[in-house]
């Protein structure tokens, strides 16, 4: 029988709180529900987002 090896998971994820709008938390909750996925998720696909299409515009 082989042997069982366990790497190392290599996880990136840190945890970090923010404050929110309660509603925008309402939101992501519903949002949660309908699309089966966490809360977590979404806000963390959501930042990403908002990284790879942010422009920065300079002030005139």
């Amino acid at each position: 029988m082989g042997k069982f090896i366990v790497t190392s998971k290599g996880d990136k994820a840190v945890t970090m709180t923010i404050r929110i709008d309660r509603d925008l938390q309402e939101k992501y909750n519903e949002l949660a529900n309908i699309t089966n996925r966490s809360r977590n998720e979404l806000i963390g696909m959501a930042l990403q987002y908002a990284l790879d299409n942010m422009e920065i515009k300079e002030e005139e």
